[in-house]
């Protein structure tokens, strides 16, 4: 989806520590992207970065942009470019502050303002991992085809985002979130404090008894892989536990969600170390109080990014049917199936993608 438009469209992937503000043209980008720290403790200070980037942005340009399109951490309203209400890593923002108005009052040009998840679960539907996934299956003779998609981004929080037959949902208050559901480890702590980057330095710091340590995620992932000396023990119990409090929530959803699961964020660079335990929970048991067990997941849930694996969530368990009194067959596949798989595209380009098409489709939507 328009890969071949001329339009061009500012973007911003808003992090709570840095913004990387950018341009893209039929999904490429036009400009190197520039990074700015957020400043998302001073509003102030926030909003004349923002300003300032969207300001490099255009004047880097060869034409003028017909929208600024970009992801804010949310809850939120977006719709109407609203930001506020409990945003941890934009505490300036917790009490309202009309983003959308104010840059459409800066800049003369609409401004359509997502949910970073939202737009990395769109980017990855639209042109990433769905149609990737689904042209292997192709090359594959698989019939078997995928129309939804769960998008999660790992770093400074834990965002959620879906979308259902290619589009995106908002939902009718703008928040659909994990990040608040039950930490398996904690039972009465929300998730996200077991699936971040502050809870990966929390807890290397209780496994490793070292409370003064000032190991950043990459640094872990040296250490796991040999490359930096430190406390591997400790930091694989770490990467472990996330995997198990991460497929914990995950498991919730696609309880919910029947679709594919993709993943984006730094911390995919450490999957070896993580996915081994979130894999283990998607898969786990529960039971009745009869004792039958149950597949905690419905669904059989492959490692998409395993080529084994990917072959066999391909094959399913297709037979031949026997159409009643006739001598006729058809196809029947009774396994039902997702797999998890890491972000084709990278968290920040997906974000950037899915900005893109949610602008250009609103202004179509507008001039029809």
């Amino acid at each position: 989806m328009y890969q071949t438009d001329k339009r061009t469209v500012i973007t911003l992937d808003a992090g709570g520590t840095n913004f990387v503000f950018g341009a893209i043209r039929g999904n490429q980008d036009v400009i190197k992207p520039i990074s700015l720290p957020s400043n998302s403790h001073d509003l102030g200070q926030c909003l004349e970065t923002l300003e300032r980037g969207f300001r490099e942005v255009i004047n880097a340009l060869d034409e003028k942009p017909v929208a600024i399109s970009f992801a804010f951490p949310g809850p939120a309203d977006y719709p109407n470019g609203i930001i506020g209400g409990y945003l941890p890593n934009f505490p300036s923002f917790r009490d309202g502050v009309a983003l959308g108005p104010f840059l459409e009052d800066k800049f003369g040009i609409p401004v359509f303002i997502n949910n970073d998840a939202d737009l990395f679960a769109y980017g990855e539907a639209l042109a990433g991992a769905l149609p990737e996934i689904n042209s292997k299956l192709e090359r594959l003779n698989s019939a078997k085809r995928y129309k939804n998609l769960l998008g999660y981004t790992w770093g400074t929080g834990f965002g959620f985002g879906f979308t259902v037959n290619g589009q995106m949902h908002i939902g009718d208050n703008s928040c659909v979130e994990t990040f608040c559901l039950r930490n398996k480890k904690y039972p009465d702590v929300i998730c996200e404090d077991g699936v971040a980057i502050h809870a990966l330095k929390r807890e290397y710091a209780k496994n490793s008894g070292d409370t003064d340590h000032n190991l950043e995620p990459k640094d872990m992932f040296d250490i796991a892989e040999g490359t930096r000396e430190g406390n591997r023990e400790a930091v694989l119990k770490t990467f472990e536990d996330y995997g198990e409090i991460a497929g914990d929530a995950m498991a919730t959803a696609a309880t919910l969600i029947d679709g594919l699961i993709v993943i984006g964020g730094g911390i995919t660079a450490a999957r070896k170390w993580i996915m081994p335990s979130l894999l283990n929970e998607l898969r786990s048991k529960m039971h009745q109080l009869n004792g039958n067990e149950l597949n905690r997941v419905q669904m059989k849930v492959y490692d998409l990014d395993d080529e084994t694996e990917f072959r066999e969530f391909a094959k399913g368990a297709q037979r031949p049917l026997k159409v009643y009194g006739t001598d006729r067959y058809v196809a029947y596949d009774p396994q039902k199936r997702i797999g998890v798989t890491i972000s084709k595209l990278g968290a920040s380009q997906a974000i950037s993608v899915g900005a893109y098409a949610f602008a250009l489709s609103q202004l179509d939507t507008e001039n029809a």
